[in-house]
């Protein structure tokens, strides 16, 4: 106070002009002082500006960005195939699941590969633009499914889709050239182990055949057949023997009870099967009945008894020699023949040499028999060893062929299973055609200059009303706390 002036025992105090002081500019001014408005437009006018300008600014001058969505799946389920080859071998494959491994997301997978630099300008390309002007996906995986949601930028909406679907047809060549070169990867390394079962199984063979030259044996079972041959042989040799001895003690019981061999029965029916050797038996008949009749009339020296002996001897005499003639035995041996084979005994006698014959048959056969087993017991011994090697040789065969085979089977099975490495990934949602643009968004802007313009405000509210609310802060009682209408509240 500069001045004071007493009236009526009253004390007035001249006004003081205002001065700006660093307590004035932090406390702030009284709340009902109009002065203080101007500034407060002031600031309120500017702030709105340097809000707003930055936004009709980009509003009028941000080019139109079109947003194309594309959607993809990945089915989970896996896939198997089987091939049986008769006689050869089986060839199977499977492929798991794509999501059936905890440690391996083929959605996060096919995200990086999509924003890959080698996807992107191969799709830039086919639209004859840059890396650059192409731009970059904005790629998002929808949690708990096998979904990829796409999206990327253009010019114009029909720009926005051309790019979606330049992309999608980027990714699937992509896609088909690493199955593609995973193919031939496993394909080239399984050819060496080919050539190597291939190898083999010409060598088998080429041993195979070589001991087939050699031994004269074609298979193993060939062998077989051999063993068997020769079993069987040797047992009806052995039923041929038990045969001939039964045939052989028969004949020698005739023989013994007919008095007679079988060569003489035998003959013995030849000779009299000669007419002429019959008819001289007559005759021998009818001068021995001549002879006996003189001779009981006459003595020996009568001359009918000697005409009568000598008519008979010379009977005889023919006789023996037509027997010798048809039969080519000796005299001596003619005296062994049965001369009077008539009746029952001539059926002994045909029975006889019958049997006899059927004795000589069995015989020869046996002997036949004999010389041919021995042979083939001969030739079994002779090729036992080269039959074991030919065995195992075709065993081996047969193994090697059937690993070759399976390998080669196997080769062309994965060939079907072009998803083992890479899931099949399928278009949910084509690229689509955006019917608004996405950017600038004028209604988030404008949002966005509405609440900046209202926190501006708010702020300059609560500038206008800090003095009054940090006085009564600061001089409100203890316990007690201070409302902006200055009535206390319980603290």
């Amino acid at each position: 106070m500069t001045m004071q002036d007493t009236f009526s025992g009253q004390t007035i105090s001249t006004p003081r002009k205002p001065r700006l002081s660093l307590r004035r500019i932090l406390m702030g001014g009284r709340v009902g002082d109009p002065k203080r408005f101007p500034r407060y437009l002031a600031i309120a006018v500017l702030g709105g500006a340097l809000i707003w300008a930055p936004i009709t600014g980009y509003l009028r001058t941000a080019p139109l960005s079109f947003r194309s969505t594309t959607s993809l799946i990945l089915p989970g389920s896996g896939a198997s195939a089987s091939m049986n080859l008769s006689g050869i071998g089986q060839a199977s494959s499977y492929s798991n699941s794509a999501f059936s491994s905890n440690s391996v997301s083929p959605t996060e997978t096919y995200k990086r590969l999509i924003g890959a630099d080698r996807i992107l300008e191969a799709a830039a390309s086919s639209m004859a633009l840059s890396r650059q002007e192409f731009g970059k996906p904005r790629i998002n995986l929808v949690d708990q499914t096998s979904l990829i949601h796409l999206e990327i930028a253009g010019g114009s909406a029909e720009e926005a889709q051309a790019r979606g679907d330049a992309l999608l047809t980027a990714f699937f060549a992509e896609l088909d050239a690493l199955r593609s070169d995973e193919q031939t990867t496993r394909e080239d390394s399984g050819l060496a182990a080919i050539d190597d079962y291939r190898t083999s199984v010409a060598a088998t063979r080429s041993d195979i055949a070589r001991l087939q030259q050699e031994s004269g044996l074609i298979s193993a079972d060939q062998y077989d057949a051999i063993v068997e041959s020769t079993r069987m042989l040797e047992s009806r040799v052995l039923d041929l023997t038990a045969t001939l001895d039964e045939k052989t003690q028969s004949v020698l019981a005739l023989e013994a009870s007919l008095g007679i061999p079988a060569s003489a029965a035998a003959a013995t029916l030849k000779l009299y099967a000669d007419a002429e050797f019959n008819a001289l038996t007559d005759e021998v008949g009818i001068h021995a009945a001549a002879l006996a009749e003189a001779r009981s009339q006459f003595g020996e020296g009568h001359p009918k008894v000697q005409t009568a002996r000598a008519a008979h001897s010379a009977a005889t005499t023919a006789a023996l020699q037509q027997a010798g003639a048809v039969t080519g035995l000796e005299r001596a041996q003619l005296e062994m023949l049965d001369l009077a084979p008539a009746g029952a005994r001539a059926d002994l006698l045909a029975q006889l040499v019958r049997m006899e014959a059927e004795r000589a048959g069995a015989e020869r056969e046996l002997a036949t028999l004999s010389a041919r087993l021995t042979d083939e017991q001969a030739r079994q011994q002779g090729l036992a060893a080269a039959a074991a090697r030919l065995q195992d040789l075709q065993r081996d065969f047969s193994v090697a062929e059937a690993v070759f085979a399976t390998a080669i089977a196997r080769t062309q099975s994965t060939k079907s299973d072009v998803y083992a490495s890479y899931p099949l990934v399928q278009v949910l949602e084509n690229p689509s055609l955006p019917d608004s643009p996405s950017s600038p968004n004028r209604k988030l802007a404008i949002a966005a200059g509405v609440a900046a313009t209202f926190m501006m405000l708010l702020g300059l509210l609560l500038g206008w009303m800090r003095s009054a609310m940090i006085g009564r802060l600061l001089n409100a009682p203890t316990g007690r706390k201070t409302g902006l209408d200055g009535v206390g509240v319980p603290a």
